[in-house]
C-alpha cells in the first residue's frame, strides 16, 4: 500500500525556540512528546491527518551547519500575502539568505538556526496546499528519486523531468515533495532535515522495510540506539525514518 508521509524531522539546537518560531510562521500550535521534541502541528490536530505534513523539531547535540539537501517552501496566494508573510517572518527572527539564487519571484530566508527556506510566489499549483507547499529535496537523479519515492509512498508522481519531478498525495491533498536537479556534491553528514513514514493501520513495520530496502534503501546509522523506529537512506543517502505503530 506504500506508507504515509506523516512530517518533517527538524534536528536543532534548541527545539522549543525553533518549534516557536516555524509554529508563528506556519499559523499552527505546538505540543511535545517529552523533553527535547517539539511538535510543530494544525490547531486541532489530531495525529496522523491524511492531510497535514507535520514539523517535529528535535534537539541534538550539534546540529552540523551545512549545506542542506532538505527545505521547505511556504506558499502565499497572492503578492500582498508574500511580503506581508515575509515581513512577518523577519519581526519573528528569520533573515534573508543568498544562496546564489539572483533575481527570482520567490524569497529565500533562513530560520533563527540558518535553515533556508523559501516564500513563494503565488502559484496556483500550491493553491490548496496549507501554509507549506513542498518539501524540496536536492538530487542528482529526480527521475530515479521519483521512482523510489513513488513506491515507498503511496503518493502520486507528477512533472517528471531531468531536472525536477513533483509527487503528491494520492488524496491530492496537503503539499507536494519534490526533487531539484543540482550538484549537491559527496554527502559526508547527516541531513538536518528528513522525512518521517508511518506505515498504514494493519500494516507491519518491518514488512514495509524489507519492501524498502528491495527498492534501493539502505540500513543507516544516525546514533539513533534502540529506538522504536527504524532509520534507512534512500538511493542517494538521504536519511529518513519508517516509525512503528503503538
Amino acid at each position: 500500500m506504500g506508507l504515509q508521509f506523516v512530517q518533517v524531522n527538524v534536528k536543532a539546537r534548541d527545539d522549543s525556540a525553533l518549534g516557536r518560531f516555524w509554529a508563528e510562521a506556519l499559523g499552527w500550535g505546538v505540543s511535545s512528546e517529552g523533553p527535547g521534541v517539539t511538535n510543530v502541528e494544525p490547531v486541532d490536530f489530531v495525529w496522523p491527518d491524511p492531510v497535514a505534513v507535520c514539523v517535529d523539531v528535535v534537539t541534538v547535540p550539534d546540529p552540523e551547519a551545512v549545506r542542506y539537501r532538505v527545505h521547505l517552501d511556504l506558499a502565499t496566494t497572492s503578492a500582498a500575502h508574500q511580503a506581508q508573510l515575509v515581513a512577518r517572518l523577519k519581526e519573528l527572527g528569520a533573515t534573508p539568505a543568498d544562496v546564489g539564487q539572483g533575481d527570482v519571484p520567490w524569497t529565500v530566508m533562513a530560520d533563527p538556526e540558518g535553515n533556508v527556506f523559501c516564500v513563494l510566489e503565488p502559484r496556483e499549483v500550491y493553491r490548496d496546499t496549507g501554509p507549506i507547499a513542498t518539501v524540496v529535496v536536492d538530487c542528482a537523479d529526480p527521475r530515479a528519486m521519483a521512482r523510489f519515492w513513488g513506491e515507498a509512498m503511496d503518493w502520486t508522481v507528477h512533472d517528471v523531468t531531468d531536472d525536477h519531478a513533483r509527487l503528491r498525495s494520492a488524496k491530492g491533498v496537503g503539499p507536494y515533495l519534490e526533487f531539484l536537479r543540482t550538484t549537491p556534491g559527496a554527502k559526508t553528514v547527516w541531513n538536518r532535515f528528513h522525512l518521517d513514514l508511518l506505515p498504514y493501520p494493519g500494516d507491519d513495520q518491518a514488512t514495509e522495510v524489507a519492501r524498502l530496502q528491495a527498492l534501493g534503501a539502505t540500513p543507516a546509522d544516525v546514533g539513533q540506539g534502540d529506538v522504536p523506529w527504524v532509520v534507512l537512506a534512500d538511493p542517494e543517502g538521504n536519511e529518513f525514518c519508517v516509525l512503528g505503530r503503538d
